[in-house]
């Protein structure tokens, strides 16, 4: 560990963040006060589906290039747009994974460099904890809580009991959530990203027609499994070619609700066993986090789930659950508020786990 001695500025912590873990570059700068509260000075996303829709999904090499050409005028932008300079900085913080190593490796680079110029404490940020950490700084949460993280290359179910500290409690062991809607999308020729696509299609559609399996619907413990999900819609559609705008709305609303129903359940066993590991919390929450929170369905099913189970939800706004550098500049700020901070030979890591004692979940891969 470097960089040991006192927050600065009165106890408050001014962090840069950057992300460039997939296809967003971005930058933001956050303030942290001494009682946890927070501050967003300046943000701003780069999105690359433009460049990447053509081929139906990310391309790493086109992401890392991406990142090159765009990540410095992002920083030298809310740098301007705050007012402040490198001096007036306690921190920069940096995506180093999971993710795509070249674009993670982009982002670090970057950091360090700043890092190493301005004298500053560099602060390595594992993307999944940007996600598990966001509710502390829209709603001020305290520790523990429990986590669903639903994006397009994890779905967990988390017990955060602090800063760099997590249980996991269930993961997919095949395919991630928002990867179902991305192959889902692409097998009815909708374009990419799916899952925007697929919701729309969904609100007019027969969630009814299609009898689609809810795998692991009632078994014990809180894994996921959405495979078997997508090869009988993938079925389904081939048996009907040409497929009819009605029934792409069908598809999608069978499986829109298969999967609310499979969320539904293992939430509900996350749930019971938060309670029992936790049986003095009188006021539990569930926070949502990660891209596929955006979706309306799985919100109000959610928020069913969470008010019939005693819990209350917790989702950030839209712009902090997809891919953003709030996320990794308030983790950031966490982590040096704790002097959590890394040397400058730090390595990215294309798979990070947040719970590293978890046992192996076959089949998830990167995913776990």
């Amino acid at each position: 560990m470097s960089h040991e001695g006192p927050p600065t500025l009165g106890g408050c912590l001014t962090v840069l963040g950057i992300e460039t873990s997939c296809d967003e570059t971005a930058a933001a700068l956050v303030r942290r006060h001494p009682q946890g509260g927070a501050e967003i000075l300046s943000e701003r996303v780069l999105s690359q589906n433009d460049d990447h829709a053509p081929f139906g999904g990310v391309v790493p090499e086109i992401a890392a290039r991406a990142h090159v050409a765009h990540l410095d005028r992002l920083i030298a932008a809310v740098m301007a747009e705050s007012g402040m300079d490198f001096k007036d900085l306690d921190g920069i913080a940096a995506t180093a994974g999971p993710g795509l190593i070249g674009g993670l490796l982009v982002g670090l680079t970057t950091a360090k460099a700043i890092a190493l110029v301005h004298d500053l404490p560099l602060l390595a940020i594992n993307h999944l904890e940007g996600h598990a950490l966001t509710a502390r700084l829209t709603d001020g949460l305290a520790f523990p809580y429990l986590l669903l993280l639903v994006s397009g290359g994890h779905t967990q179910l988390l017990v955060v009991e602090g800063v760099g500290r997590y249980s996991r409690l269930g993961t997919t062991i095949d395919d991630a959530l928002g990867e179902a809607f991305d192959k889902t999308a692409k097998i009815l020729g909708l374009g990419y990203p799916g899952g925007p696509e697929v919701e729309r299609r969904a609100k007019t559609g027969d969630p009814k027609r299609f009898p689609f399996p809810r795998p692991l619907l009632g078994r014990d413990g809180c894994d996921f499994s959405f495979s078997g999900l997508k090869t009988s819609l993938r079925r389904s559609a081939q048996s009907l070619e040409p497929l009819t705008e009605g029934d792409v709305d069908d598809i999608c609303a069978s499986f829109q609700a298969a999967i609310s129903d499979c969320v539904a359940d293992r939430m509900r066993r996350a749930m019971d066993q938060f309670r029992l590991r936790f049986p003095g919390k009188t006021d539990p929450v569930v926070v949502v986090a990660g891209g596929v929170a955006a979706n309306q369905a799985l919100r109000a099913m959610m928020a069913q789930e969470a008010a019939r189970g005693g819990f209350t939800l917790s989702i950030p706004p839209l712009h902090l659950c997809t891919d953003n550098a709030v996320m990794i500049a308030w983790a950031g700020a966490e982590r040096l508020a704790l002097r959590l901070t890394d040397a400058l030979d730090v390595a990215a890591r294309p798979r990070w786990p947040l719970d590293p004692d978890a046992a192996p979940a076959i089949g998830a891969g990167v995913k776990a």
